[in-house]
């Protein structure tokens, strides 16, 4: 992994140096905040398909629109506490990696857990929900559904924070693996997350682009998606907490480019390695994870809630 880490960087070095005058590729950061621009008054068209009760706990299957102007819609699970009052609130973005939890339902138990102590969470389906997405996608579409991807999880902020219940300066969020990393793309250029949490990510989304289908040139795919570099990113993220998970036997994370995105994130911030491997599904990792949702986001007038 480290040579393949290490080969990779030449490459991009290669192409960043080798860039022509004539590239429409953005120079400047407020130039790629731009590539993520969407109108924030369009309507969510939110449809609710039915709602379960576990506890006092309600889970609302729902689906949005997810990008003003297509009809394209994301499947959610809304889950919200028992009672009043001004909720946190938390949007979770799953992983790729066994189906059967590369969608909505992989924190869902979670969420339904942290909602007895007021938490309400946003689960979505991102484009990796189909099992077929990363074996059959186009290479040379990555760049356009990357952008979509992001201005998608906006929206499920956007929808979060509208809730009645919430208390929109309580924001949190929770990615794991390309859930984490397109959420590292969000975070950088939307302020409204509190705190953050980021497993099992690798500082750039090239790192995992060429396991299955290739784009005709390596060469024109790095520069085109050069942009979208996570841990530029992440180091725009100054107005939040973030904690990295990571595992200590992960196949497709190396431990330098775990040192990469610490250095890239602003204090406070934390990184933490655990006996696991890329699923990272070991109860510690999710006490962890819950303390600290729990803390930064407790409310400024309350104690915060204990586990």
């Amino acid at each position: 992994m480290k040579f393949h880490i290490a080969i990779l960087l030449g490459v991009l070095a290669f192409a960043a140096a080798h860039v022509r005058a004539d590239t429409a590729a953005p120079d400047s950061f407020a130039e790629r905040v731009a590539l993520f621009a969407y109108d924030t008054h369009a309507d969510l068209a939110i449809q609710e398909r039915g709602v379960e009760q576990r506890d006092g706990v309600a889970i609302h299957d729902l689906s949005f629109i997810a990008e003003p102007g297509t009809k394209q819609r994301i499947n959610a699970y809304l889950v919200v506490p028992p009672g009043n009052g001004a909720h946190a609130g938390v949007l979770w973005v799953h992983w790729l990696g066994e189906p059967k939890t590369s969608n909505r339902t992989q924190y869902l138990d979670e969420a339904v857990a942290l909602a007895a102590q007021g938490v309400e969470s946003l689960l979505v389906d991102a484009m990796w929900s189909d099992p077929d997405w990363y074996a059959k996608r186009d290479p040379e579409q990555d760049f356009d559904a990357s952008i979509r991807q992001t201005i998608a999880l906006r929206r499920a902020m956007d929808l979060l924070a509208s809730r009645p219940g919430i208390d929109a300066k309580r924001l949190g969020y929770v990615g794991h693996d390309f859930g984490g990393m397109y959420g590292m793309l969000a975070a950088g250029v939307d302020r409204r997350a509190k705190t953050y949490v980021f497993m099992a990510v690798a500082p750039s989304l090239l790192e995992w682009a060429f396991f299955a289908s290739q784009p005709k040139s390596k060469i024109d795919y790095i520069r085109k998606n050069a942009p979208l570099e996570l841990s530029e990113f992440v180091h725009r993220i100054d107005n939040a907490s973030v904690l990295f998970q990571f595992a200590k036997n992960d196949a497709y994370v190396s431990r330098a480019s775990t040192g990469v995105l610490l250095n890239a994130a602003n204090a406070p911030k934390e990184r933490k390695f655990y006996e696991a491997d890329h699923a990272m599904n070991k109860p510690e990792i999710a006490q962890d994870r819950d303390a600290r949702l729990l803390k930064e986001l407790a409310s400024a007038n309350a104690p915060a809630p204990s586990r």
